[in-house]
Order: C-alpha cells, then sequence, then structure tokens
C-alpha cells in the first residue's frame, strides 16, 4: 500500500523573490540617493535584473559553494546582488565598511572570496582589502562611478552597464536547501570575530518564524525601513521577509542621520523601523529640534543592544510609535526573541518570548540547567533551526552535546516567559573576589534625563583587582554633576557596586553594529 507524499520543495531563498515578483507586482523596494531623491523598481524588476546578475557571476566562474563578498550600504543594487548570489548557491559574505582594511581582508581570505561586490564611495577600502586578500580576482563596483584604481590590481568593473549584456540562461535553486547562503562574522565587540554561516532552510525558516502575528508582524501594506545594516547578520532578516509578503523595503543607503531618515520616512509612508537603539534616538532628536511629524509611523524594532528606559520612553513619546524590543545574536540568523506589537507588558528590560523553532535554557556557569527556570539568572544557552552548529572554518561544534549555544549572556525569564538580558559575562567586573553587574549599573543611569548613554567597565585596581568606572554621554545641552550621577544607585545596588569615577565623554564610542564599544573603552579607561 503507497502512504501518499508531499512534494520535495527545497525551502531556498531565491523562492522569496520569485513569489513577490509573481504575486506581488505592487511591491516596491526604493533606496534613498544621496541627492535627497530615490530610486525605486517593483520586485519583477529587481528580480529581472538580479537574474542577469546571476548569469554573470557565472560567466566569471562563479559556481555552487564559492564566496562572493559585498562591501556595500542598504541599497537596491545591494539586494540585487545577494539574490544574484545565493540564487544560483554561492554564498554571500557581507563585509562591514566600518572596520578596517586590515580587519576586512583578514575575512576575506578566511573565506576565500573569489569576486567582491563593492559601493563605489568605499574604493579607498576596497584597495587595503584586495592588496592583502590574493584571492579576490574581481571587483565590481555598485551606486557610483569608478575612481582611480592602481595597475595590476584585480579587474575594477561598474556592475550597471554589464547587467544589460548579461548573457542570460541563470537557474535559481537547483540544489539542496540545507546548501550554505550566506557568511557574516560576529561584530567582535567582546572578543575576536567569528565567521557564522547561513544555509538556505535555516535563513528560510528564520523568515517565516519573524513574520508571525507576534513577532515582526509584517504584511503587504507595511513600509518598512531597514536601517539595520545589510552587512550584519542578514539585516535581522528583512530583504526575505519583505518580498515574501509584498511590503515594501525602504532602505537608507549611506545616510542615517536623524534628518536623512525623517525625511525618508515621511516620504514613502514608512509604518515600521527597524534598527539599533542610537539610530532611533537620533530621529528622536530631529523631531524634538524641529517639530516635525511622522504619522504613518506605527511601530520600531530595536535590538542589538540594550535599551535605557529612559531612551523608550522618549522615543515612544516624541514619536507616537510602540517600540518592540527584541534580543538576538549573528549566530542565531539573528532573531532569538522579541515583544508582539503593542504588547502591554513591554518595557526596555523585557526581550520578549522566542517564536517557535528557537528555545532557551538557563544553566550554572558550568553549564548544568538550573532546576528552576523561571525567575532564577543564569547563562544563557539557545537551540534552534537557525541556530549556529559550527563556527566558518573550525572542526569543533559551537554546542554542547544536546545542541544548545552558549550565548555569552546571563539572563532570567519571567512568569511570562519573556527574557530578561542581565548582562552579559565577559562584562562582569570582579572586584575583591566578588561578581559586579554593570548592566544593572547603566540602567538606572541611563534612566537619568540628562544622560543620553551610559557604560560600566572594570578599571585595573591594585587592591580591590578592578573597580567600576561610569562612562557617559549626557544629552545636549544637558548638566548633571557627578554626585546626582551617582545618587540613584544608593539603595539600587550593593553600596561597593557604585563606580569609583566617572568620566565624561563628547560621544559614546560605538561598534560597527551599533552597540557600545566596550572593547575600546577597556583599552583606553580600563588601566590603573
Amino acid at each position: 500500500m503507497i502512504d501518499g507524499s508531499i512534494q520535495d520543495f527545497p525551502l531556498t531563498l531565491n523562492k522569496f523573490l520569485d513569489h513577490a515578483a509573481r504575486w506581488h507586482g505592487d511591491g516596491e523596494v526604493v533606496t534613498a540617493r544621496e541627492d535627497g531623491g530615490v530610486a525605486r523598481i517593483d520586485y519583477a524588476g529587481l528580480r529581472a535584473r538580479s537574474l542577469a546578475i546571476s548569469s554573470l557571476l557565472a560567466s566569471f566562474g562563479i559556481a555552487r559553494g564559492d564566496r562572493v563578498a559585498t562591501l556595500a550600504w542598504n541599497s537596491q543594487a545591494h539586494v540585487e546582488s545577494w539574490y544574484a548570489v545565493m540564487g544560483i548557491g554561492a554564498v554571500c559574505h557581507t563585509l562591514n565598511p566600518r572596520l578596517t582594511g586590515a580587519q576586512l581582508a583578514s575575512m576575506a581570505v578566511q573565506s576565500s572570496a573569489r569576486i567582491l561586490v563593492a559601493s563605489a564611495d568605499l574604493l579607498p577600502l576596497v584597495r587595503l582589502i584586495v592588496e592583502r586578500a590574493p584571492a579576490i580576482e574581481r571587483v565590481l563596483l555598485i551606486d557610483g562611478a569608478a575612481g582611480e584604481w592602481p595597475a595590476g590590481a584585480p579587474p575594477l568593473q561598474l556592475l550597471e552597464p554589464l547587467i544589460a549584456d548579461a548573457p542570460g540562461g541563470a537557474i535559481w535553486g537547483d540544489f539542496a536547501e540545507t546548501a550554505p547562503a550566506g557568511l557574516c562574522f560576529t561584530s567582535g565587540t567582546t572578543g575576536a570575530p567569528k565567521g557564522v554561516t547561513y544555509t538556505h532552510r535555516g535563513s528560510f525558516l528564520h523568515t517565516l518564524r519573524a513574520l508571525q502575528a507576534d513577532v515582526m508582524a509584517f504584511t503587504h501594506r507595511d513600509a518598512v525601513l531597514a536601517v539595520v545594516p545589510m552587512f550584519h547578520a542578514n539585516a535581522w532578516g528583512l530583504p526575505f521577509a519583505l518580498p515574501a509578503v509584498g511590503g515594501k523595503l525602504v532602505l537608507p543607503g549611506r545616510q542615517t542621520d536623524g534628518a536623512s531618515l525623517a525625511r525618508l520616512i515621511a516620504a514613502e509612508g514608512v509604518t515600521v523601523g527597524v534598527g539599533v537603539p542610537t539610530v532611533w534616538l537620533g530621529v528622536a532628536e530631529h523631531v524634538e529640534r524641529t517639530g516635525e511629524a511622522l504619522p504613518s509611523l506605527e511601530r520600531i524594532i530595536v535590538g542589538g543592544a540594550p535599551m535605557a528606559p529612559a531612551l523608550m520612553d522618549r522615543i515612544e513619546r516624541v514619536l507616537g510609535v510602540a517600540v518592540q524590543t527584541s534580543w538576538g545574536m549573528t549566530e542565531l540568523s539573528p532573531l532569538g526573541t522579541i515583544t508582539p506589537p503593542a504588547d502591554p507588558h513591554r518595557s526596555a528590560a523585557v526581550s520578549g518570548r522566542p517564536a517557535v523553532g528557537v528555545d532557551l535554557q538557563l544553566t550554572d556557569a558550568g553549564g548544568t540547567p538550573l532546576a528552576e527556570q523561571r525567575g532564577a539568572e543564569g547563562h544563557l544557552h539557545v537551540r534552534g533551526s537557525a541556530v549556529v552548529d559550527r563556527y566558518f572554518g573550525q572542526d569543533e561544534r559551537a554546542t554542547d552535546p544536546d545542541g544548545w549555544f552558549a550565548t555569552g549572556d546571563l539572563a532570567r525569564i519571567d512568569a511570562r516567559g519573556n527574557l530578561v538580558i542581565t548582562g552579559r559575562a565577559k562584562d562582569l567586573i570582579k572586584s575583591g573576589g566578588e561578581w559586579i553587574n554593570p548592566a544593572e549599573i547603566e540602567a538606572v543611569v541611563g534612566a537619568l534625563p540628562a544622560v543620553s548613554l551610559a557604560a560600566v567597565i572594570g578599571r585595573e585596581d591594585a587592591k580591590w583587582g578592578e573597580r567600576p568606572v561610569l562612562l557617559v554621554e549626557l544629552r545636549a545641552g544637558e548638566d548633571i554633576d557627578d554626585v546626582d550621577l551617582l545618587a540613584p544607585l544608593k539603595g539600587r545596588v550593593a553600596p561597593w557596586w557604585i563606580p569609583d569615577a566617572v568620566v565624561r565623554l563628547g560621544a559614546m564610542p560605538l561598534a560597527p553594529t551599533g552597540k557600545i564599544d566596550k572593547i575600546r573603552l577597556r583599552n583606553e579607561y580600563g588601566a590603573s
């Protein structure tokens, strides 16, 4: 007797753009230009151009499993290149233009990338990379004109003229869904960057999870501003999620200052904004200065860094939006947990619940699961369909025998199942043999109206080993003395947790992904 079967339908990422082109003909990708205008294209046009680039890459000898690097901002041309690379089974290795040439070249050497697709304004950085990454055979420029190029370097070509003359014939998705699709290196804010390989299946399932009503909840009626960079953690999956539902994908290009983003939100009727908290601080400050209204904006999804309660309250009040907090990592593709839209219990401290396909577990320092998973603080582990199993180029698994990945975060899970990140294990300060959690101090000080950003690091101390130091960036026009900065900590944290010193910064140093750069702070302020 034949039991029957279900069709084999490989979950490859090209299917999102195929679907958008066929069923959402009015869906758009809009890119902000340097001159203040925009470029726009529908999904059918985007698919046609991406297929042409695929055939062009194949004519250059790019085959399944080959790595093609990109060094670019959020733009239509970058999205086209993504689908072109992934669609033929090659691997899109996104490089972060906020890193140095030496750092990027090291990553390109590790990946053995053969072609580099780069924004024209990043040509000086491109030169530094190709000097140190001999496997790169060709550079394709997007979003601008070519500049000077050294003799003897790999060929440099503008991609746009090549598209019209592409040979055609590219076939998308003719490979297993378990094939690698993308490669992204961790930001390295707490250690050396490591490569995370994304598979088609993992990113496809991540996209379906993100689209759930209690997660990102995008529909074809939404216009979503993707400020989160495409060069980090797949832009949180937005270039897949918006074509999947036919929504408008709005890309800011290089300009992510508050005024530019506000102008784009107003012009394109943006309903949802996605990015790190510091981005939305800039938009809020612009609106406060100008009185400009952004009536279309309904929600902001934040992640990538802790959010001070005062900042969340300020953004919701000034912009008239609901903020969805989330938690994730490059290793999770990247979404781990998120608060539902308009959740009445949302707060800056809460990162929400995991959607189906992600599981959480708290352990002690030795990795033994806590007997009670609710209400106790522990070391956070995660596993799921889009969670890293092994870092790129490494033989050892990144998980334990049961598949749990140690995130390096300290956390609690409350009675409603919401995740509360309480700190990073590597950020803990050991003073006199006892631990101090900087996150708890930062949450209190960061809530002060005069404070824009706050960070606490350990400074070497001959007697105690380490002592906490508070670093603050004040809001424009604000002033507050050290006594008033530290006073709210009394009764909220142990007396010996209170920082010994306060350092005022004109601008808090941020890592390439928008997080506070604690490595730099420790290097500059951690010595005795």
